[in-house]
């Protein structure tokens, strides 16, 4: 009787050890002093967790030609967070390929000596950020929670969990975290041609937008700090080329005859951006080192 008991409770207890294993657990802290940046990944049980990012792109500040404006704008609310002091969330919007990202990057490894730390989360994963923002809460580091070319369909479950972080709501504020985010959308969310019909005019001409245009800007909005990039015209464009030439170790004089290719790559692509001129920068680089 007792040897038929234990057996029972021994398959007992493995069943349970079978439904903890997939039942949802709490989310790990990371070895922090591994890495400086990390990202958010689900496993197949469904458990998240914090991946080190092993090589960070060796972006500096003083790369990014042609957005002097919106890089000092980041830069000084960075580098008032890393100090401590009130800073915003971030909305880095505009055109594809103008450096958004890049800046991050870039005021990453500026800032990481004196503490600054980056997660990126896709944005199917927002749904878990009060998770992660618990995990960091009470680290010396600063978190910048980093989620690249965000934009959401209507009833995407990640909108929410990101309006209620930017909200600062009792369970998701922490001081030692913020919100970047690029997009190509200022809005967040698709524009209708019918929503123009929720639009209405006021006796004193006044033009009110309806609520499903409030919705989309509502989000937004909840970003303190708004940043817009534009495309380059072709000067800023052969400037970015030139820069990008020289860091790579190309001589002056091929720097100049490499602009007429370079425009020439530039059209055969549709667009004069800032990751064109990288692009073009590279295989230029490479085939004239290849000759040499």
């Amino acid at each position: 009787m007792n040897e038929h008991f234990e057996r029972l409770l021994e398959r007992a207890e493995q069943l349970m050890a079978r439904i903890e294993s997939v039942l949802p657990q709490p989310m790990q802290a990371p070895d922090w002093a591994t890495a400086v940046a990390w990202r958010y990944r689900k496993r197949s049980s469904g458990h998240g967790a914090l991946e080190p990012v092993r090589h960070v792109g060796a972006m500096r500040l003083s790369d990014l030609q042609e957005i002097d404006g919106q890089k000092e704008k980041i830069q000084r609310n960075t580098l008032q967070f890393v100090q401590g002091l009130p800073a915003n969330n971030v909305l880095l919007t505009g055109a594809r390929g103008t450096g958004k990202s890049s800046l991050i990057r870039a005021c990453l490894n500026e800032y990481s000596p004196q503490g600054l730390r980056l997660i990126e989360v896709d944005k199917a994963d927002l749904v878990d950020l009060p998770d992660i923002v618990d995990v960091v809460a009470d680290r010396p580091e600063r978190f910048i929670v980093f989620c690249d070319d965000l934009s959401f369909e209507d009833g995407e479950p990640g909108y929410k969990a990101l309006k209620s972080i930017l909200d600062g709501s009792v369970s998701a504020a922490s001081p030692n975290v913020l919100i970047y985010a690029t997009s190509n959308r200022r809005h967040l969310l698709p524009e209708y041609m019918k929503e123009n019909l929720t639009y209405t005019h006021t006796a004193d001409g006044e033009v009110h937008p309806g609520e499903v245009v409030e919705e989309k800007i509502s989000l937004s909005e909840r970003f303190g700090l708004w940043v817009s990039f534009y495309p380059f015209s072709q000067d800023e464009y052969l400037t970015i080329v030139a820069q990008w030439l020289s860091s790579f170790g190309v001589p002056q004089a091929d720097i100049e005859t490499a602009r007429p290719q370079a425009l020439v790559w530039a059209l055969e692509r549709g667009s004069r951006s800032g990751r064109v001129a990288y692009q073009f920068a590279r295989d230029y680089a490479g085939t004239h080192a290849s000759r040499a």
